[in-house]
Order: C-alpha cells, then sequence, then structure tokens
C-alpha cells in the first residue's frame, strides 16, 4: 500500500513538474524570439525632452551598513537637481536613524531635495511605508530602490522615456550582482536571478504575458499605482501583488534586460533563508489571493495559464520535497515487485528543460559577461548540479512558507539584513542583524540529509541506481543547508 501511495503521489509530482518546466522552455522561446528581433533599447540622454519630476522612495529598516553608499548613490543621479526629491521612509529602530537624520541634513545643504519619513509604527513594513510615502510624494514617476542597491547615474534618463507610452504604467530594469563571487552561496543565487532577470521577465513581455515589477530598481507612474488600488499589505509580496492588479487595469510593463541595477546578495545562510520564506510565503499569498480574479477577468486563455504558472512558481517547492520524500520508498518497491523505473524515462524532458533555461539565461544571455564563452561554460557545468541540490535542500524550508501562504496564515516582514559585503575581503562575522535562531526545521534538515543517505545505500545495496544521482544531490543538498545554517548561527 505504501509502494502505491508513494507511486501515485511522485507520478503525479513529477507530472506537474515536466509541465512547469515546459511552460519555462516556452519562455525560453519567447525570449530567443524576442533577440532575433531584438531592435536595442535606447537610452542615450538626449532621447530625454523634458524632465519629470520624480520622487525617489527608499523604504529601510535598521540599515546602518549600506545607508550611506546608497544616499551616495542617489546623489550622482545625472538628473536636473531641482527635478527629483528623496523619500527615506525610515521604519529603523536602531542607529540607523541618526545615521539618515545627519546624511538628509548633508546632502539637503548641497541643494537635494531628501527628507527622512518617520511613522509611529511598522503597520504594513514595507507596503505601509510607501503608501505612507505616496501620500506626501510630488512627483508623477516614483522611483524605488531597496536599502542593498547602489543605482546608476544613469537610472532616471534610461527608465523615464519609455514612459512617452501612455499606457507604461511600470519600467523595471535588470539586477546586477554587486558580490555574485563572495561565496558559493551568493554564486548559487546568481545563477537563480540571472534565468529570472532572462528568460523568465524577458521572454513574458515577448510572448505578451504578465510580468512583475520586482519590489525594487524600477519606476511606476504614480497615476497607475492609484488606479490599481495602492499599495497593500495582506501579501508579503506587495510588489507582486501591486503587478498583476495594475496589469488587469490594462496597464504595462516594461522590462530593461540591457539596463543593469547592481545590489548585494545575501552573504550568509540564514539571511537567505529569511528572504526565500517571504518570497516563497508571499507568492503563495499572492496566487491565493488574484488567481481568481485573473480567472475572472477577460485575459486571453494563454496568458491566464502563463499568469497561473507563475503565482504558482513557489509551490515548486512543495512539489519537490514531495518527489524526494516518497522516492526512497519507491527504490525498495520497485525491487521487491520487480518493476522498473523506466516508466519514468518521459520525465527526463523536464530535466532537459530546465538544464536548456538556466544554460541560456547564464552563458547565452547577452549581459556583456565578462570572461569567455568557455569559461563561463564551465562555471556553469561546475556550478549547476550545486544549484540543483541547494534549490532541493530548501525545499523543506520552503514548502512550508508556500503551505503558510496558501492556508493564510499571517506573519510579519522580516527583512534580510545587508552588511555592504561586496569583496571576498569583506567579513560579516560578530555584524549586528544576524539571524541568530535555531528552529525545528533546521534539526529537520539534517534528519532528512541522513535519509536521503539511507536512500542511496539502498539504492546500491539493492543493485537500484535509478534514484541514485537524485538522492545524492537531495542528501548534498539538505547537507549543505543544515551546515551553514549552524555555520553562520556562529558568527554572531
Amino acid at each position: 500500500m505504501l509502494f502505491y501511495t508513494a507511486l501515485i503521489v511522485y507520478t503525479l509530482a513529477l507530472i506537474y513538474i515536466t509541465i512547469y518546466c515546459l511552460m519555462q522552455i516556452h519562455l525560453l522561446f519567447w525570449y530567443k524570439k524576442a533577440h532575433k528581433q531584438k531592435v536595442l533599447v535606447k537610452t542615450v540622454k538626449d532621447e530625454l525632452k523634458a524632465f519629470p519630476f520624480v520622487t525617489i522612495q527608499l523604504p529601510i529598516y535598521n540599515e546602518k551598513y549600506v545607508i550611506a553608499r546608497l544616499l551616495e548613490a542617489i546623489s550622482k543621479m545625472d538628473y536636473p537637481i531641482d527635478k527629483f526629491e528623496v523619500q527615506v521612509l525610515d521604519d529603523s529602530t536602531d542607529e540607523t536613524v541618526e545615521i539618515v537624520a545627519e546624511l538628509v541634513e548633508k546632502y539637503n545643504e548641497l541643494g537635494f531635495s531628501f527628507s527622512q519619513i518617520r511613522r509611529i509604527d511598522r503597520k504594513g513594513f514595507k507596503a505601509g511605508a510607501l503608501k505612507e510615502g505616496m501620500s506626501l510624494a510630488k512627483g508623477d514617476f516614483i522611483a524605488i530602490f531597496d536599502a542593498d542597491f547602489l543605482p546608476k547615474s544613469d537610472f532616471l534618463r534610461a527608465t523615464l522615456p519609455h514612459f512617452m507610452d501612455q499606457k507604461v504604467g511600470v519600467v523595471q530594469t535588470r539586477w546586477e550582482h554587486l558580490n555574485e563571487d563572495y561565496s558559493i552561496i551568493t554564486r548559487l543565487q546568481a545563477l537563480q536571478l540571472n534565468v529570472h532577470f532572462t528568460v523568465e521577465q524577458k521572454g513574458r513581455e515577448a510572448g505578451n504575458y504578465l510580468l512583475q515589477f520586482n519590489g525594487t530598481a524600477g519606476v511606476w507612474r504614480k497615476k497607475t499605482i492609484e488606479d490599481a488600488g495602492g499599495w497593500e499589505a495582506d501579501t508579503l509580496t506587495e510588489d507582486l501583488d501591486l503587478s498583476i492588479r495594475s496589469q488587469l487595469k490594462g496597464w504595462k510593463i516594461v522590462y530593461l534586460e540591457e539596463f543593469g541595477s547592481p545590489a548585494e546578495l545575501p552573504a550568509e545562510m540564514n539571511g537567505l533563508k529569511s528572504q526565500q520564506f517571504r518570497w516563497m510565503k508571499g507568492g503563495a499569498e499572492t496566487a491565493r489571493k488574484m488567481l481568481p480574479t485573473v480567472w475572472q477577468s477577460n485575459l486571453p486563455f494563454s496568458k491566464k495559464v502563463h499568469t497561473t504558472f507563475h503565482l504558482l512558481a513557489s509551490g515548486v517547492f512543495l512539489v519537490v520535497f514531495l518527489i524526494g520524500l516518497f522516492s526512497v520508498p519507491l527504490v525498495y518497491g520497485f525491487h521487491y515487485l520487480g518493476l522498473s523505473a523506466d516508466i519514468f524515462t518521459f520525465f527526463l524532458i523536464g530535466w532537459i528543460s530546465i538544464i536548456a533555461v538556466y544554460y541560456v539565461g547564464n552563458v547565452q544571455a547577452d549581459l556583456k559577461k565578462e570572461g569567455h564563452y568557455f569559461k563561463r561554460l564551465f562555471k556553469f557545468l561546475v556550478l549547476f548540479p550545486l544549484f540543483l541540490a541547494l534549490s532541493m535542500g530548501l525545499s523543506l524550508h520552503n514548502s512550508i512558507a508556500v503551505l503558510q501562504g496558501y492556508f493564510g496564515k499571517k506573519s510579519p516582514f522580516i527583512r534580510t539584513p545587508k552588511f555592504n559585503i561586496q569583496s571576498i575581503s569583506d567579513s560579516i562575522k560578530h555584524k549586528e542583524y544576524l539571524i541568530g535562531k535555531i528552529t525545528w526545521t533546521t534539526f529537520l534538515e539534517g534528519i532528512l540529509c541522513l535519509y536521503f543517505i539511507g536512500g542511496v545505500i539502498a539504492g546500491i545495496q539493492l543493485s537500484n541506481y535509478n534514484f541514485l544521482l537524485f538522492h545524492l544531490l537531495l542528501s548534498i543538498g539538505y547537507g549543505t543547508i543544515f551546515y551553514y545554517t549552524l555555520r553562520h548561527l556562529s558568527l554572531k
């Protein structure tokens, strides 16, 4: 009975994963098509004939390590000084408050219009801060940057011309990585994000599907935010939520793959896990909230399907967790019943699809990558199996987030701390903001590592090698997550 239950769950999960991977391949098709017909996006300075007033919003919470570099970058914007204002939406509870106050005074003395906006509480978290700032914003356009970003000086000149199309409500730029080579953790994060900011975002734009504002490094038309109902704090991904609502109202999102906005990746495991939890739970909450509206809308059927898989993307981790969990009983079941796992051969198409998508996003994508093609290819071949292992290892942690989102369990917005880590010589040891709490999931990740090591041993003993690589990756993934979670806790 256990074997047949495991077989049914495993097969259904594989079917879902395969369909999801095929949807990714469809986005890859549109991405490649867009680049074959590519017309370079013009970002030359003389294209902006007039200079609309812009409000730059910087939502922050306890960011003493990075706030100075952010404000310095904003002060270097190549844009008329009297045509933009800067709102530091400061919900901080530590010395960041005093640091911001001093910097705001400094830049105002230089002729800028900086303001520090404080609230009596953190109601609504980031969404609440953005909403508060909106009520005071003077600009018709609102640029948003998280504290860990270092916007380029020509950011406004590159993005604002696209608003000459009155249907454009948002312009989103591609994230770049300040500290990609800091550690194996940052390299693997970059591998995943590169796919989102190439194949997924550009593919959706080329296929005329719904895109998303990524919460930072983008510009909104103020009217668009108002028309879509404003910032709402009932999900942890207020950016994805507002993106869908605005596009259902008929507004367009323009994605600039050609223009990068550098940012700092989480440099330690517990920060990464907090970010993943927020993204995955928020995605599930947004799916729960918006999918009924999407299917009741007048969007074409193909758009509804793509939007559904887009909103359910975080649920893939739940499926991966189930596949792993039920795969070990199958090792014994196939052996004792004399069955062959060749029945799953068809599902290799999912693996091939995801390899193709990640290859294009990290090796072939035209992102002014440094180094020779074969150097990038070698790096990809080394990192991709580790990326798969890490993703599998995060599946328990992310599955809990997804289930909480689907079932409507509320939790606070926990921001990912940043430490001004840009080079290999920088250290996070003894830094404030480090998350120092062991949870029951950490111990369960250690147990799952042993569970899948057992699966490897069982496969070898029974001469059933069908799941050997899969279980090896799972054991490495869970073991890595367990090890780095504990190791980085000791840095506090």
